[in-house]
């Protein structure tokens, strides 16, 4: 009988260790590509986040900036309003003092002033008049220092 050196191919040992470094050989490739789509899908979300955080540090200052800005607008909207209504107010007010009737009229009642051949008079209440007396002490001053305070009570109001 002659031996062999070769070994045999069909032997099922020879072909269990085939069949095993086959086995192997695809488990590691298979690993190997899986590990390197991980690492790259690794650094694509890294990469991804670090763009994404970027443009969010980014646009975050002038975001803000525009949000203050649209208040500050309408802010300065709101005021317009209310000066317009103010100028339209003194237009009124402007336009009421042409009239020589309004005229008259203020003069009567606030500077108490009568037409000729008319008798003015004033009607004090003496409740009133008492209370006022008691809270400025009118009533131990002399009657000049009254006067003056009279006059600074109304440049007070």
């Amino acid at each position: 009988m002659a031996r062999r050196t070769e070994p045999d191919r069909f032997s099922t040992a020879t072909r269990l260790r085939l069949l095993g470094e086959q086995t192997a050989a695809r488990v590691y490739r298979s690993q190997s590509r899986r590990q390197a789509r991980r690492s790259r899908l690794t650094g694509r979300a890294a990469f991804l986040a670090l763009v994404v955080c970027s443009l969010v540090v980014a646009l975050a200052y002038p975001m803000r900036q525009y949000v203050s800005q649209r208040a500050e607008i309408a802010e300065e909207k709101r005021r317009m309003a209310e000066a317009r209504e103010r100028v339209e107010e003194l237009r009124d007010e402007k336009a009421r003092l042409n009239d020589d009737m309004y005229i008259r009229r203020l003069a009567r009642e606030h500077l108490h002033y009568v037409l000729p051949g008319e008798t003015g008079y004033t009607v004090i209440d003496p409740e009133t008049a008492e209370e006022r007396i008691e809270d400025d002490g009118a009533a131990d001053r002399p009657w000049y220092s009254n006067v003056w305070n009279g006059v600074d009570n109304a440049d007070r109001k």
